[in-house]
């Protein structure tokens, strides 16, 4: 292997508990994941699977995931299209699997999030819900690379959108190109939301008020 060489792979709609378990290691003191799981590993990692396996039922969702030459997943990221939203009986279940193995305080804060950024993602934007990185691969551009992958590959003609509680995520999004569209606050939380314009058609106005699509939407 060169020095040019990555030293990871990309995958392709990795597994979801796979991306789930490690999106939990990489979120593990990420401000809104904490005030929801209460700092508890346990509670993050359900809470992660019971969100992706969710996640996954969207039509047109994305996941990516970085892995070493032999397999391991050290990065996973995973993205919504314009307009996807759960079945009714998709999103109740992942309510009960969150209610049951993270508790219910958990889950009111997660739709209490959900509803406070749903109105700022402008029309026809992909959204990335989450991007993420295992500490102990942390700091050796993984998610730079991955970051990179899911922007070029990703078909966003009308840009992508986000938020971050993470003050410390704000300086990389904005290397990638991402401005920010509306800062809040909701509880202790420093609620940021960032647009990166796509190579068509630019991203509409926030669109009106809307059943939440997927439970959190914070990288």
């Amino acid at each position: 292997m060169t020095e040019s060489t990555p030293p990871w792979k990309i995958l392709a709609n990795p597994e979801p508990v796979a991306c789930a378990r490690t999106l939990a290691a990489a979120f593990s003191r990420e401000p809104a994941v904490s005030w929801i799981c209460r700092d508890s590993h346990p509670v993050r990692t359900a809470w992660f699977e019971a969100t992706v396996r969710a996640h996954a039922t969207l039509p047109g969702s994305l996941r990516y995931g970085l892995a070493t030459p032999d397999g391991q997943l050290v990065a996973s990221a995973i993205l919504t299209p314009p307009g996807a939203a759960p079945r009714a009986v998709e999103r109740a279940a992942w309510a009960a699997r969150t209610a049951i193995r993270c508790g219910p305080r958990a889950l009111v804060r997660t739709l209490r999030y959900m509803r406070h950024v749903e109105t700022a993602a402008p029309v026809g934007a992909w959204t990335l819900e989450f991007i993420g990185v295992r500490p102990d691969t942390a700091g050796r551009g993984a998610g730079r690379y991955l970051l990179d992958h899911v922007l070029a590959a990703t078909p966003a003609q009308a840009g992508f959108f986000l938020t971050t509680a993470d003050p410390a995520n704000v300086p990389l999004y904005r290397r990638f190109g991402f401005a920010d569209l509306r800062r809040t606050t909701l509880g202790p939380l420093d609620v940021r939301a960032m647009v990166k314009p796509g190579t068509g058609t630019r991203p509409g106005p926030a669109r009106p008020q809307a059943p939440a699509r997927t439970p959190l939407r914070r990288r």
